[in-house]
């Protein structure tokens, strides 16, 4: 007997699913904020003359980008609590996401920060520049432009991470299609509709930050 669709059950849940999206969001957003600031303190440290500055940050980035992101969100929350302490699934989905992302952006960052040519500073520094208008006219702007295509693909692919946090309850859409799949048994419609409205979220993620790259960074680099 073949298999007869229906999405009627999926639609009838519909709401349900848009609030979970907002929640995925709601994660990927903080993590990304969390991430963005651990990979500038991250790249101050990593590039200073200092090997007690350097050594705890190459050790964070090679320990969080070779383990992977399900062991380490299960560290925080099934491990942490044996040492007293003790986090919500939300909390510890947006420290595990901000952490993970946090190693990827220390690199990125580095790598934008090191293509800003030593040359170029020292001439900002002969036309009389300050200090600060040489951090943002010659180092900021182009290390942001070398930076930001992969930047914001790593933003996305944590925003797509988020799903891996349903495996400790956090409220997000993965959860939330697991709960609906449950009580409706159609786990093809279920799962076919929350892999549309996560290519929804990417494209337009993707749209958003290609119109941000237009406005901020479509000038000629030579």
């Amino acid at each position: 007997m073949g298999y007869r669709f229906d999405f009627g059950a999926v639609l009838d849940r519909a709401p349900e699913l848009l609030w979970a999206s907002f929640g995925t969001l709601g994660l990927a957003l903080a993590g990304m904020l969390l991430a963005l600031v651990i990979g500038i303190l991250g790249v101050v440290a990593r590039t200073s003359k200092s090997r007690i500055a350097r050594t705890p940050v190459i050790v964070f980035v090679e320990v969080v980008r070779n383990t992977p992101f399900l062991v380490q969100i299960f560290f925080i929350y099934f491990a942490l609590p044996l040492m007293g302490i003790r986090l919500n699934p939300t909390v510890t989905a947006i420290i595990a996401l901000g952490i993970n992302g946090g190693a990827y952006a220390i690199e990125i960052i580095r790598g934008g920060v090191e293509s800003v040519s030593r040359g170029q500073i020292e001439a900002g520094f002969a036309l009389g520049l300050h200090k600060a208008d040489v951090f943002r006219l010659i180092v900021l702007k182009p290390a942001l432009r070398a930076i930001y295509p992969s930047l914001t693909s790593q933003f996305i692919m944590l925003t797509l991470t988020t799903s891996v946090c349903t495996s400790i309850a956090a409220y997000e859409l993965t959860s939330a299609a697991q709960r609906i799949e449950s009580d409706t048994f159609r786990s093809f419609e279920v799962y076919f509709t929350v892999t549309a409205i996560y290519l929804v979220i990417s494209t337009l993620m993707m749209g958003l930050f290609a119109l941000i790259s237009r406005h901020y960074f479509n000038y000629p680099t030579r």
